[in-house]
């Protein structure tokens, strides 16, 4: 199928973008890497008046480390982030989880906030941005804002960014001292969505354990240092809070015994890195 009509704006400036999304609002969409957009739009299952591409922003294609936080802008592409030389240094949650993104090819033209934006439950990077405890940084005509990742995704491909609103940044903290990070996923093929994705990181006092997949949204946990059956305890009460469902590709019965053994063994490899 064919995209049905729309208005193409390429943004040379940052507020040109944001004049297009206060003029259009509900009836544009942001282009960056396309790997979702594009497909709906030949599906017809998204239908824009105006697609406003940012990938032609210099400001919005950088790296760096701002403080104690990793900034990675709007245009930067999967494929770029992985082949930053400070990555597995400075997060390496993010440099464990980038390769299970989709396919080199994917990687090649798929961005970091595209997948953000885009929200789905099954993606590794909304999962990571959640236990790493990042922020999304928004911008438009109006203001400017910063929302943690636990308030802005909202549901299934939902989020809390506003109609006259774009995705400029995402902040994650650096590494912490004394901290161990794993990820782990389980899928039919590797690169496709997961059934179940689990990220942990683990410190002396406590553990953090997100999981995507299972619920409309990733879902995180953090407990005490727990061991033996008092974590696989934990990680129980965790999995039927989930609200897993059946599916396609997998029962809830399924989902809940993967968060079990998944979670554990996440846990276990992220203690082993601090």
């Amino acid at each position: 199928m064919k995209p049905a009509r729309f208005d193409y704006v390429r943004a040379e400036r940052l507020a040109e973008a944001h004049a297009a999304l206060a003029e259009t609002g509900n009836d544009a969409r942001v282009l960056a890497g396309g790997q979702s957009l594009l497909p709906m739009l030949s599906m017809r299952l998204a239908r824009p008046k105006v697609v406003v591409d940012i990938m032609h922003l210099p400001e919005l294609r950088k790296i760096a480390i701002d403080g104690d936080s990793i900034r990675i802008g709007a245009a930067v592409r999967q494929a770029e982030l992985m082949a930053w030389p400070d990555l597995a240094q400075s997060q390496p949650l993010l440099a464990a989880a980038l390769p299970w993104i989709g396919h080199a090819q994917t990687r090649s033209r798929g961005t970091i906030c595209g997948s953000v934006a885009h929200a789905d439950p099954s993606a590794e990077l909304p999962l990571v941005l959640l236990a790493l405890g990042g922020t999304v940084q928004l911008s438009s005509r109006r203001n400017r804002r910063s929302v943690p990742a636990r308030e802005f995704f909202t549901g299934m491909m939902s989020t809390a960014r506003a109609p006259d609103e774009l995705i400029e940044a995402v902040s994650v903290p650096v590494r912490r001292a004394g901290h161990g990070a794993a990820f782990q996923e389980f899928g039919r093929r590797h690169g496709d969505f997961a059934i179940v994705s689990c990220a942990a990181i683990v410190s002396d006092t406590s553990v953090r354990l997100a999981v995507g997949g299972v619920a409309d949204t990733p879902m995180d946990r953090e407990f005490p240092t727990l061991c033996d059956n008092a974590l696989d305890d934990a990680l129980d009460v965790f999995a039927w809070e989930l609200d897993a469902r059946d599916d396609l590709h997998a029962t809830a019965r399924y989902r809940r015994e993967l968060v079990r053994r998944m979670g554990r063994a996440t846990i276990e490899e992220a203690r082993r890195c601090v």
